[in-house]
Parts: structure tokens; sequence; C-alpha cells
């Protein structure tokens, strides 16, 4: 028996599907990435600029009928029967996470209820808000599972995640507690910064940001930025850092950049406040395992690796999954949690006050004979 995790990141380059089995850790049968039409792309990024409430409802229920069937391909592609998946994990996609205001909240949007209908799965869904509702800021949730999948008793490791925000767990081999956090953006400007000045998705392999030169002047603006100095726990999203953050820093500085140059300080910036970050609060360990899409950015990797003299820097591939599908296995993990409704959330990594029970549970109706 198989649990199926979804995720679309920040990025939404893609719905990462995985196919997995649990035994004494999570074993990937499949993955897949299910592409996600520009169109819908678009209509996301535009929610927190022009959309409507009900703009945001319509989505809502594309997305879903969209997810399902990132299901069905990966059962079809697989020759796997529904009657085989114990149930979904279903991430959404994050159209606000807002861990500081008053009234906190994080919404995901990817109705889990077409999603349970279109496939006859058993969803579980809306992972954040119960932390939340606990005092916690809902994020990150990967923590727990890191511990799960890569705790090693003889060696203290961090587990790197740069999706669209980078975020580190730290796992001493010790009975120290763990801890874990946002540390800044990853991929989500350089990818926002790419878009608009060459109409592509992403750098590859940090192509575009290694023919420009980084600009320290711009750098130290960036860099002071009250987000990178505040206490843990904390976590971010693209509500704080996007192009409109940028500008506004650009304007300060007062000085004419070149775009590819920007780029390059952009890509400076994810490894500086990644590294930093590590080395604040990993003195001693000894290895970074990084996952995530920005593993495979030659230029941002090889910056995080010349900061980080001190650690060996792998990926998750020597561990057995590759860095891309590492969250969509998580949420198939938290769903397992769920449904074993046992705590999935890590409060000294979240600030949330006590263990609590992620999730939300979507069945179908059952048959009657």
């Amino acid at each position: 028996m198989y649990y199926i995790g979804l995720m679309s990141g920040t990025s939404m380059d893609a719905i990462d599907v995985a196919l997995i089995e649990f035994d004494k850790k999570a074993i990937l049968k499949f993955y897949r990435q299910h592409p996600l039409e520009s169109s819908l792309k678009n209509q996301v990024r535009l929610i927190n600029e022009k959309s409507s409430l009900v703009d945001v409802v319509k989505l809502d229920s594309k997305l879903g009928y969209v997810f399902a069937n990132a299901v069905n391909e990966l059962l079809k592609e697989t020759h796997t029967s529904p009657n085989e998946i114990i149930a979904i994990g279903s991430h959404g996609q994050t159209v606000l996470h807002a861990p500081t205001i008053t009234n906190k909240t994080s919404i995901q949007i990817s109705d889990p209820n077409i999603i349970c209908a279109e496939t006859g799965i058993t969803v579980v869904a809306d992972f954040r808000r119960m932390d939340m509702a606990f005092g916690g800021q809902g994020a990150p949730l990967a923590s727990a599972f890191h511990e799960y999948q890569f705790k090693n008793n003889n060696k203290s490791t961090v587990i790197l995640n740069i999706g669209g925000f980078a975020n580190i767990t730290l796992l001493p081999c010790d009975k120290n507690e763990i801890i874990g956090f946002d540390t800044g953006p990853g991929n989500t400007l350089l990818d926002c910064w790419i878009k608009r000045n060459k109409n592509k998705e992403y750098d590859k392999d940090g192509l575009w940001a290694s023919s420009g030169k980084e600009d320290n002047e711009l750098l130290q603006q960036l860099l002071k930025d009250d987000y990178f100095s505040s206490p843990i726990p904390k976590s971010t999203g693209r509500e704080y850092f996007n192009l409109e953050w940028l500008k506004i820093n650009l304007k300060k500085l007062n000085k004419e950049l070149s775009a590819e140059n920007i780029q390059a300080t952009l890509l400076k910036l994810s490894g500086v406040t990644i590294t930093n970050a590590i080395k604040k609060y990993a003195a001693g360990f000894s290895e970074v395992i990084v996952c995530g899409g920005g593993a495979y950015n030659l230029l941002l990797m090889k910056t995080i690796e010349d900061l980080l003299v001190d650690f060996k820097v792998t990926t998750t591939s020597d561990y057995g999954l590759s860095p891309d599908c590492i969250e969509a296995v998580t949420f198939g993990w938290l769903a397992k949690k769920r449904l074993e409704n046992k705590p999935a959330n890590i409060p000294s990594v979240t600030g949330a006050n006590k263990n609590v029970i992620l999730g939300g549970v979507y069945s179908p109706t059952k048959q009657e004979n």
C-alpha cells in the first residue's frame, strides 16, 4: 500500500507528484512532474494584485482538477489502482502566507474535495493552519520529515531546502532540540527577475547570473533587511520578498545596474543568507545535505560550497531521494501521520506552543452494496 504526495511551490514550475511506500524510511516508488499551464501560473501570481474573491475561488476549483489529473496520470503511468493508495497528501498552491500578522493565516488552494472526488482516494490537506492556531508560524513543516528520513546519531547534519525560499533543519546527533527556519529567498527573486527580463521561468544552472557581476553595494543594501537578523523561529513568503521589495531597495541605492548584474547579486544574496544562517546556528555540524530545485543551480551550489569551507556539502541524491522530490514526499508522510492521528509539527521549529496533529481529512463516500 502506498501514499501519494503533491506539492506545488512558490516557483510554480510544476506539480511534484510522488508515489511513496513507508517502511523504516520513505521509499520513493515513482516521481513525476506534472506541468502547469502558463495561464494558470499567471493567475496565481496575480492573486495578490488584482484578483477578486470570485477569481480566487474559481482558481481553487480549477487547480483541484489539475492536481487530481496529476494523480490520475501517475496512477495510469505506474499501473497502480486507487485501491492501492491509502491517502494523498496535498500541500496545494500557496497564495498567502502571513505568519506574523495579528490574525495569522496561511492559504493554499487546489480544492481537496475535488481531488478526492476525481481520484476516489482519501485526501489530507490544509496542513499549516492547525500549527498556527496553536501559536506557530505554520512553517517550516518539512523539518519533522527531515528528522524521520535523515537524522544520523553519529553526525550532526543540516538539511538545506532551496525552493522559492530557502529553509534549513538542524539535526544534531545528540538529544539537543531540532531547530529549523526560513533563511530568506532561495530561487524566488532569481526566477521573478529572469521572467521579467528574459521571459524565462528560471535561470538554468545560474548561467545568466554567471554572465553578470555581483554589485557589493546592492548586496549590502539587501542584507540590511530586518528579516535576516530577526530571531528564530521565523518563516517568510513572496508577500514579503518579491520584485517590489527589490525595486524599493534599488531606488534606495540610486544607481544604474545591468539586469544581469542584478541577477548575479540576487544569487549571491541567496548564497550569503543561507550560509550565514548555517554558520550561526550549526557550528560544529559536519555536513549540509541540499534538496529542492536550487540543488540544480550549479552557480548557487558552488557559491554555497565556497562559503561553507568547514562543511561537506552533498545533496539528498546521496541518500536515495532526488532533491526535487523531497517536498512531495514530505506531504505524503504528513498524510500518513494525520491518518495515524500523530502530531507532525516541531514546536521548536514553528513556534507552536505544543505538538499538534496537522491536516484535514477528505474521504470519498463509500458505495453501498
